[in-house]
Formats: structure tokens, C-alpha cells, sequence
């Protein structure tokens, strides 16, 4: 299957100056999967290890120290040849410190030995930093990838064109239809599959159930045991916070008395381990952004599409009819393809209730609002608000129609998302 990571790991083996890589991301995106495959197609030789629970592993790193002496040992106990620029490395489920520090000596040498460290603890990076070495995150399938997948690679050119080209999609309906089934699918690999080989939305769901449950187990790392019941109760929360049309994330949903203090921990892990994605609340806008956010007043968004679909417990069918249902799942989609692509995520809330879903800072500054806008907020007037009380360059309104502009404002799909990132607006 076709990642876009994968155009990443070519340029990586062909940097003159190429560090040891730690790929970074969630569980269950794919990472090993498109390592090991960018290994099998670019390499005459691959070694996979799996850090997690090997001893003998930890026990190496923290005894050598020498480049040359470590390779060799690698070669013993894989029962390989490792060659200088023709084999590649793996490092699976990277959690202690001491490896990543004898990683860290084939950077500093610009050594010829390929190496990649997968991690799914996001926390971790900030143990791991170091100049030595190369980050890169890795994230689901967006929906370009899932057109990929779908064997619809013309479309996604012409979305993609229609977007550069500021003109109308002449298979906007297709697409439309496709990006729907996408948001029940999610962007998992194994679902994804799943959906192209014909399995029924049963099975599907059954695979996004397995893997709901693999997150909430992530919580077991946390540090306090208590917050690991916490850290459940907020993600069972998040449909509920979401299809409510105040989506300010509200302690009162997960039971009477409850305070922020007592879920603080919680949060601060399933975001910084990018299972949840936080947009925080500004009701002021200048630069930078960051400085604006109110700390105590955010939104709390899922990861993927499809489990935050499943989490409803609704069907298909239930989902073309209600709007509210669609409006929200929408809203996570754009929050999360954002967050995903770079930005930090804002909403905009004035003191007069006026509502920008999404608000973002681009890396020149430029600062971008984006209005959703459904069947039941096809009104909505927040964006015309905001733009009279700011001076913005571009504003963009999402929406289920074609590519347009009308006063100023860019009319993008809302299958389209994921061409804002790419773009780097």
C-alpha cells in the first residue's frame, strides 16, 4: 500500500548528511509496516529488532559505545551481513533511553549504517532530542492515501489540481460519495484494507473496536494508576463533547463534580501520545497565536475519522441522514488532518457567541480562519464577522459543494482538506 512516507524515506537514504531516523506516531498507522517494505524494495539487506522486552538488546547498547563494535554484535545476533549503505536497520518500539544514546553515535560519526527507531511514545522525544538524530512523525492514511488505496489516483490528482487551479472538481459528486466512506473506514491501514478487499462495515467496525481498546491500554504507561481509569472515561467522553453544539470539552459529561485538576494528567497524555488532539480557544486574534489561548477552554478531537465514527455506535445509512452526526464527524476531520499536517489547532469564540471552527498561523505568520458550513449551519456568519474585525489575507468556508470564491472567502470541499496541509498555507 502506498504511503506518502514513503517519497520521505528515499530522500532520507539519499541525504549526503543522513542521521539515524526516529519514526514517531501512533499504533497501528502502518510505521513498521512501511519501514520494513521501504527496506525489502531499497535495500540488498534488512535487519528487524524488536526492542521491546529484549534484553540482550538493552544489555549491548549500554556496554558498547563504539560504532564498529555494535554492528558487529547487531550482525551476531540477527545472523546477518550488514553492509555499509546497503542494509537497513530497524529498531522496533524504542523506549529506552540508552539505545536511543547509542544510536545517537552513528549520527555524530555520519556513519554509512542505515538505521531507523520506531516509537509510538510520542513523550519519549523529548528524552530522545538530540542533534544527532533525524524526527519524523508518521500519521494514518489521510484521504489521498485512501484514494491511493481505492485505485482512484486520478481523482486525487484532479482534487489536487482543482485546488492549485482555484476551478470547480468535474467529479466532485465521486469524490464526495468516496470522502464519506472514507470517514467510516478511518485512515487504520488494517481497516482500510479491510474496506478494499469487500469486507462487510460489521467486520470493519469489529477492527476498529480491537483497535479503540489497543489506545485506551496505552494508558497503562501513564505514571499515576488512577489516571488510567480517568484517561478512559475522557476518551468514552469524546462523542459526547463533540455532537453537542457547545464543543468545549466540559468535565460535567463525565460526571457530576467532576474538575479539571483530577483529569489534567490524563489529557496531557492522550495528546502529547497524539491519541486525542487538543484546540485551544482564542477571543482575540494577533501573532503569534500561541499567545492568545485561553488554557482552561479547549476542544478535544479523536485521531481517526473512523473510530470516532464507531464510537456513535451508528450506521452508515444514520450517518447521510443526520446532520448533526455528519456536522461533527466533519469537524473532527478538519481539526485532525490539520493537526496532522503541522498546525496548531484554535477556535475563535467572541463575546457575542460568533464561532470560527478552526483557526491556524501559517509558518510566514499569516493567520487563516475556517468556517464550517452544513446544511443546518448553512447561514453561519461567524467568518464574515471575524474577517470585518480582523484583516486576514485568506479565509476559507468548508463545505460539501465544489471549489468556489465568493467575496473574498475560498469555497473548498470538505474531501479537500488535506491539500491545505500540503500546501503549506
Amino acid at each position: 500500500m502506498e504511503r506518502k512516507i514513503d517519497k520521505f524515506f528515499l530522500k532520507w537514504k539519499q541525504d549526503i548528511i543522513r542521521k539515524p531516523l526516529i519514526l514517531y506516531g501512533g499504533r497501528q498507522i502502518g510505521k513498521t509496516f512501511s519501514a520494513l517494505q521501504f527496506g525489502k524494495n531499497e535495500y540488498k539487506n534488512l535487519i528487524y529488532i524488536n526492542t521491546e522486552n529484549n534484553n540482550e538488546i538493552t544489555e549491548l547498547f549500554n556496554k558498547e559505545k563504539v560504532t564498529e563494535k555494535i554492528i558487529l554484535k547487531l550482525s551476531l545476533i540477527s545472523g546477518e551481513t550488514i553492509f555499509k549503505d546497503d542494509t537497513l536497520i530497524i529498531f522496533d518500539n524504542v523506549l529506552d533511553n540508552n539505545i536511543v544514546k547509542g544510536l545517537k553515535l552513528f549520527g555524530s560519526e555520519h556513519s554509512k549504517y542505515h538505521i531507523i527507531a520506531i516509537t509510538s511514545k510520542r513523550e519519549k522525544l523529548q528524552e530522545f532530542k538530540g542533534e544527532e538524530l533525524q524526527f519524523k512523525s508518521m500519521t494514518e492514511l489521510d484521504f489521498e492515501e485512501f484514494l491511493w488505496a481505492k485505485g482512484e489516483k486520478t481523482l486525487a490528482e484532479l482534487i489536487r489540481e482543482s485546488f492549485i487551479k482555484r476551478k470547480t472538481c468535474p467529479f466532485h459528486k465521486v469524490a464526495l460519495d468516496l470522502f464519506q466512506e472514507y470517514l467510516f473506514v478511518g485512515g487504520m491501514p488494517e481497516t482500510v484494507i479491510a474496506n478494499v478487499q469487500g469486507k462487510n462495515t460489521y467486520e470493519i467496525d469489529a477492527i476498529k473496536q480491537k483497535i479503540i481498546d489497543i489506545y485506551k491500554k496505552e494508558l497503562i504507561s501513564s505514571n499515576n494508576l488512577i489516571d488510567i481509569q480517568r484517561g478512559i472515561e475522557v476518551i468514552n467522553s469524546i462523542p459526547g463533547q463533540l455532537i453537542k453544539e457547545n464543543k468545549k470539552f466540559q468535565y460535567g459529561l463525565i460526571g457530576t463534580g467532576r474538575r479539571a485538576k483530577e483529569f489534567e494528567n490524563s489529557i496531557n497524555f492522550l495528546v502529547n501520545n497524539s491519541i486525542l488532539y487538543r484546540s485551544f480557544k482564542v477571543k482575540n486574534i494577533k501573532s503569534p497565536l500561541s499567545t492568545c489561548k485561553e488554557i482552561d477552554s479547549f476542544k478535544l478531537y479523536m485521531c481517526d475519522d473512523g473510530l470516532l465514527f464507531s464510537m456513535f455506535h451508528t450506521g452508515y445509512k444514520q450517518f447521510l441522514i443526520d446532520e448533526r452526526l455528519k456536522e461533527t464527524i466533519y469537524e473532527n476531520h478538519i481539526a485532525k488532518t490539520l493537526v496532522e499536517g503541522g498546525h496548531s489547532l484554535y477556535y475563535y469564540q467572541s463575546e457575542g457567541k460568533a464561532e470560527v471552527n478552526v483557526v491556524i498561523q501559517n509558518r510566514m505568520g499569516q493567520i487563516i480562519p475556517l468556517e464550517l458550513t452544513t446544511r443546518t449551519n448553512s447561514k453561519a456568519k461567524s467568518l464574515s464577522v471575524f474577517m470585518k474585525k480582523y484583516t486576514v489575507k485568506e479565509a476559507y468556508r468548508i463545505t460539501e459543494n465544489n471549489f468556489q470564491i465568493k467575496k473574498d472567502i475560498r469555497y473548498i470541499p470538505i474531501y479537500a482538506i488535506y491539500c491545505l496541509c500540503d500546501n503549506k498555507i
